[in-house]
């Protein structure tokens, strides 16, 4: 017989009754429009624009090269125009812009933009030099009136075609964006013209009325307030759900420990960021660095955080700085097949061992620290940890963004983004570079990316303008921290 605390139903509460009331309003707009409930933009994604700032604007983006044709002419401005004009049916998200809630009734939506031009986002460029180019470009803001991406094309100095692209923090995250660029290539130069390529008639779905907009926001606000008692519900009706729980607990609490602690060091990458903005890139050939990972079977995300800590040791010493030990923030993802738009990631913050002066120790070093993070699946504690504090009021979530991106709590993010493991063409143009560009918050000076294009790792190291002659020395001294671990192969491998 199920006792009698067991059986019991809970009693309706003020934010039950706000949820039933939200849900019928909500049914009652649906079948009176006719139509679905936008999409509202995720408690991580409003986090991306919680800490976005006039110096501080989180896009993300990257710097590609294509190759001219090899048969045939080179594509025209207005034909690539028109050819990414083409593909956004791939990409309904790319047609869409943000709407607020009224009354702050919940987060923004994503509604389609009616007056949608594709030329306001893909341009001519003005200038044949690339480098020019994405200091220029990445210096400015999206406008959130519109559709939050751009594509800069430009024809340069070698005869190579340039594109610079960047989307803001809340639509994509670091992976997404590489789909993205998929999305607009092909495997083969001369793709089958029924596979997109041409822009068919596109209606945009009429906005939805103000009040159904805060019915559903409400709506959200309820379901978020009555997860955390619904939880605990089902803990009392079946306390066999807790068996699991103090592990949990001490999975989050180790999580936050390493998170947290040891804070991150002063730095001269740290403080108030100025407007303008620096890319600096390098590339080596991929089997490089795979020669690497198998020779010290490691990762290829730990022979980037290793180069990463070289590079700033180099910056170090050559500005007459005894070398320290900095802070990574490491974006890992967690998305899933399911997964289409928006940030699905966690993150950890291993230490970057700057101090170490041999390459080999420092590699030791940062695989050590890295598997014993993965073995106690702080991944996925951080995955629940953001999760759970998603479910909590804005109010809450703004603090625990503003924590998140605290110069306290790392110096700088190394982010590893897998890119397309086989070649892509532009119009019959072979994608040849991509150097990533990974957004900087406040207080944060410089980030380092690499992806990899056509059998190259790309390395991009982006800066506020202040810090543009640190970036520049940093990129080329990671080419020449891989330069020495290739050399360290040579010799017998040891741990």
């Amino acid at each position: 017989m199920r006792s009698p605390l067991t059986s019991a139903r809970p009693r309706p509460t003020a934010l039950l009754a706000l949820g039933q009331t939200a849900t019928a309003l909500t049914r009652s707009l649906a079948r009176r429009y006719g139509t679905r409930m936008p999409a509202r933009l995720s408690a991580m994604d409003a986090g991306f624009l919680q800490v976005e700032s006039s110096s501080a604007p989180m896009h993300l983006g990257w710097a590609a090269v294509f190759a001219a044709p090899e048969h045939g002419p080179r594509p025209s401005f207005e034909q690539l125009r028109e050819h990414v004009h083409g593909r956004l049916d791939r990409a309904p998200r790319y047609r869409q812009r943000l709407v607020d809630t009224p009354l702050g009734g919940g987060d923004p939506v994503w509604l389609d933009d009616e007056t949608f031009d594709i030329a306001r986002h893909v341009r001519r460029a003005r200038t044949r030099d690339l480098g020019v180019l994405v200091d220029d470009v990445m210096s400015s803001p999206l406008d959130r009136d519109s559709p939050l991406w751009q594509l800069w094309i430009a024809d340069l100095h070698d005869g190579c075609i340039g594109v610079v692209g960047k989307a803001h923090h809340c639509l994509v995250d670091g992976l997404a964006a590489v789909e993205l660029m998929a999305l607009l290539l092909d495997p083969a130069p001369n793709p089958d013209l029924d596979d997109g390529g041409s822009a068919r008639p596109w209606v945009a779905r009429s906005g939805r009325p103000r009040g159904w907009l805060l019915a559903d926001g409400l709506l959200q606000r309820a379901r978020q307030a009555l997860k955390t008692p619904g939880q605990l519900l089902r803990w009392v009706r079946d306390p066999a759900q807790l068996r699991g729980f103090p592990g949990l607990v001490v999975r989050w609490m180790r999580t936050v420990r390493h998170a947290a602690w040891p804070l991150a060091p002063a730095s001269r990458l740290n403080g108030p960021l100025a407007r303008g903005r620096h890319l600096a890139w390098t590339a080596r050939p991929l089997q490089e660095l795979q020669d690497v990972k198998d020779h010290f079977d490691t990762t290829i995300n730990d022979l980037v955080l290793t180069v990463s800590a070289g590079a700033l040791r180099s910056l170090m010493l050559a500005r007459d700085e005894d070398p320290i030990d900095l802070k990574a923030m490491v974006p890992v993802s967690v998305r899933t097949p399911g997964d289409e738009w928006g940030n699905r990631l966690a993150f950890l913050f291993p230490t970057l061992p700057c101090t170490e002066p041999d390459p080999v120790r420092r590699l030791r070093g940062v695989q050590a620290e890295m598997a014993a993070r993965k073995q106690a699946d702080e991944p996925q504690g951080a995955d629940a940890i953001l999760s759970a504090v998603a479910q909590t009021p804005k109010p809450v979530r703004n603090l625990g963004a503003r924590a998140l991106t605290s110069d306290r709590l790392f110096n700088l993010i190394v982010s590893n983004i897998p890119g397309p493991p086989i070649p892509l063409f532009l119009m019959g143009c072979r994608a040849t570079r991509a150097y990533p560009i990974v957004p900087l918050d406040d207080g944060h000076g410089v980030s380092i990316g690499m992806t990899s294009v056509d059998g190259q790792a790309c390395f991009g190291v982006y800066a506020q303008s202040r810090l543009a002659d640190d970036a520049d020395h940093i990129a080329p001294a990671i080419h020449r921290a891989i330069s020495e671990l290739l050399a360290a192969t040579q010799q017998p491998a040891t741990r």
